[in-house]
């Protein structure tokens, strides 16, 4: 999968309800999912460079909300 960085960025910085929602109830932080996302960023997108740990939550959570379009604001 490519990934948007655009995507990517606007989802992190302007989607954080969307991120704590899906995130909610699940164990999982969501400073942790952003951590990933920021990871992600930094490394234009690759996801092969994250640890498994990582991976699973990009599977997660982050994959899904870049495959659904965002909320209207």
């Amino acid at each position: 999968m490519e990934i948007d960085l655009y995507a990517l960025e606007r989802l992190l910085k302007k989607r954080l309800d969307e991120i704590e929602l899906i995130v909610a109830g699940t164990g999982y932080l969501t400073k942790t999912v952003i951590g990933v996302g920021t990871v992600l960023l930094d490394n234009r997108g690759e996801v092969d460079l994250l640890t498994a740990k990582q991976q699973v939550t990009f599977e997660k959570f982050i994959k899904p909300l870049l495959e659904t379009p965002p909320q209207p604001e």
